[in-house]
């Protein structure tokens, strides 16, 4: 048996209704793809799975952790995943992405491969900037910092606005005649 058969649903014999699965994902299944991002994690992902005559209804619920590196140390540290996602697959004539969260899929299809989708989603988790715990707080400190920069030069900007509705037309008559 492949590693990856490991993450098949066999639709074709579910009957209409509501089924529930769990898989591990573990250092193994993320050996399964080729990504530098992510090699470690120990994760429990719950399905579940609704099925109707035309199209299957799913629930991804992810929760675990993941091993990253930091941007800037590059120390690993381990990173929580706690995420639910809906996925919908219609039953049509053959395969067709419609969009980033439903998919059609040919009606004789014997059994759903939902390996990649967690994967994907595990992915869209991860930050653009992955920093070590101990720095969180620092970054935070800094675009707290960043912030106020830019809302006082901000208020000085209304404040000279402000100033020039309020002069007198004498005196901006005189300020043209200055220019």
């Amino acid at each position: 048996m492949k590693p990856i058969r490991k993450y098949e649903i066999q639709i074709f014999k579910l009957n209409t209704g509501l089924h529930d699965f769990e898989f591990l994902l573990d250092d193994e299944f993320f050996e399964l793809f080729d990504n530098d991002m992510i090699s470690k994690g120990k994760l429990t992902a719950n399905i579940s799975l609704n099925k109707s005559e035309t199209m299957i209804h799913t629930i991804f619920r992810i929760k675990g952790s993941i091993e990253l590196e930091c941007d800037r140390s590059l120390d690993l540290f381990d990173f929580p995943i706690d995420l639910e996602r809906p996925f919908i697959y219609k039953l049509g004539n053959e395969h067709e992405e419609l969009s980033d969260e439903v998919v059609v899929i040919p009606r004789d299809t014997q059994q759903l491969n939902v390996a990649s989708i967690m994967f994907e989603f595990i992915g869209l988790e991860i930050p653009m900037k992955k920093l070590h715990p101990r720095f969180q707080e620092e970054d935070d400190d800094s675009e707290a910092e960043v912030l106020m920069i830019y809302s006082s030069e901000d208020d000085e900007e209304n404040e000279d606005q402000e100033n020039e509705e309020s002069i007198d037309p004498r005196w901006a008559s005189l300020k043209k005649l200055k220019k």
